[in-house]
């Protein structure tokens, strides 16, 4: 990495660091604070390698340690996986003065960050995400959650961190295509905050994939400073229900509810990602056929997507079938889907109870990747 380690503050009720940089495991202690004696480290089940450099610095510092690897994946975020670490916690006496730490990707920090949030209403947290998506998605922001039957996230609660590690060496570790996946986020950054973001990316699409690149590491910090700014202002996702024109912390959905939707129907198999890329294609047309995108930003979309190899299109699914889970999606409102959609680059604006018609013709677009 060509530049050193840089601290991203985030202000609000319950201020925050970001660090990011490569090697930079060792700002973990410092965030538990004094009075931390026991804290339980979730990290995927396979992966322990990975957590051992924090599992090491906790047990130097005198700290009891709780091992608890989970499932990998979004096979994480279940009520048993969450049952069982409540138990756990109990049985080893956790105490509102003991912490967690995550140690893993999204799904990890969902749950992980779950059950500080649920633990005696509430216990101490510090995030350390392993993966792109993770570090420029889920570790920051405080949303928590897991899954049911009904779709994704649906269960949850807000919970800030003491604190955020992002060690960009941790991204060497990644499969390729695990790292692309991540971009998707990057790229939604991009759309409806920092056009800067895509510029990078469109300039040097490899070196936004490559994970020693100092392109990589600028979108990182850009990314995470988009979801501080986002955050900080409407840290529960309440502005956009106010009827203000900018949905707040509900842009950083944008492409979400397609997503979703092909997530629940690859049995969340499908990289959260790659759908999110997907979805974002889908609401470009949605928003191109309602009037509130022009036809230049709607396909830039696809072709800066596709230049990192992300995917484009889906048909993996119906429409019907594909709409049936959108409505059951966190964001609706009543019986009338909420998509956030683009009125320009970095304009985004939540459209509500679009005509079916529209849905569908999005749909066919998306389906024949055009």
């Amino acid at each position: 990495m060509s530049d050193g380690p840089a601290t991203l503050h985030v202000g609000g009720a319950s201020p925050y660091d970001v660090v990011v940089g490569a090697g930079v495991g060792s700002a973990v202690l410092p965030m538990l604070g004094e009075d931390v004696r026991r804290v339980a480290v979730l990290f995927p089940d396979g992966l322990r390698h990975l957590a051992a450099p924090v599992l090491d610095d906790l047990a130097a510092a005198g700290l009891t340690v709780l091992e608890l690897p989970l499932p990998e994946g979004e096979g994480a975020k279940t009520a048993a996986v969450a049952v069982s670490a409540w138990d756990a916690l109990g049985q080893a006496g956790f105490t509102r003065s003991d912490a967690v730490v995550t140690v893993g990707g999204g799904a990890t920090t969902d749950m992980g960050g779950f059950v500080a949030a649920t633990w005696l209403r509430g216990v101490k947290v510090v995030h350390v995400p392993t993966t792109l998506l993770g570090m420029v998605d889920a570790a920051v922001g405080g949303k928590t959650g897991m899954n049911t039957s009904a779709g994704k996230n649906l269960v949850g609660s807000f919970h800030e961190p003491a604190g955020v590690v992002c060690d960009l060496a941790t991204l060497t570790t990644l499969p390729h295509d695990e790292l692309v996946s991540g971009l998707g986020e990057v790229v939604k950054c991009g759309f409806i905050a920092d056009p800067e973001i895509l510029a990078l990316v469109e300039a040097d699409p490899a070196g936004a994939a490559d994970p020693t690149s100092a392109v990589l590491r600028e979108l990182v910090l850009r990314s995470v400073q988009v979801k501080i700014d986002v955050v900080v202002g409407d840290l529960r996702e309440t502005a956009g229900a106010a009827g203000a024109v900018h949905p707040g912390r509900e842009a950083l959905n944008y492409g979400h509810t397609m997503a979703h939707a092909i997530e629940r129907a690859e049995a969340y198999e499908m990289r959260h990602g790659e759908a999110v890329g997907v979805g974002m294609v889908y609401v470009a047309e949605l928003a191109r056929r309602t009037g509130h995108l022009d036809d230049a930003t709607a396909a830039r979309h696809a072709s800066t997507l596709a230049a990192v190899g992300l995917p484009t299109s889906y048909a993996g699914a119906s429409f019907d079938d594909l709409h049936a889970s959108m409505r059951v999606d966190k964001k609706s409102r009543g019986d009338r889907l909420r998509f956030v959609v683009l009125d320009g680059l970095a304009r985004p604006r939540v459209l509500a109870g679009p005509d079916e018609a529209d849905l569908r013709a999005a749909y066919d677009v998306m389906a024949a990747g055009r």
